[in-house]
């Protein structure tokens, strides 16, 4: 997944934000929020994990 965002962050930083109408300004700032929560969300997903490996160890 980690991938994925720093793929769609790499696309989302190319767009010329000069030459958007209003409502691609909305949708744009709509996906980098999107997208901020997406990371952040994989971030808890990692911790999550760590924490599993902690608590349930491997035979």
């Amino acid at each position: 997944m980690a991938d994925t965002i720093a793929e769609t962050v790499d696309l989302l930083y190319t767009i010329d934000q000069e030459n958007l109408t209003p409502d691609q300004q909305i949708a744009l700032g709509t996906a980098l929020a999107n997208l901020a929560q997406a990371e952040r969300l994989e971030q808890i997903n990692e911790r999550l994990r760590g924490i599993h490996q902690v608590l349930n160890p491997g035979p």
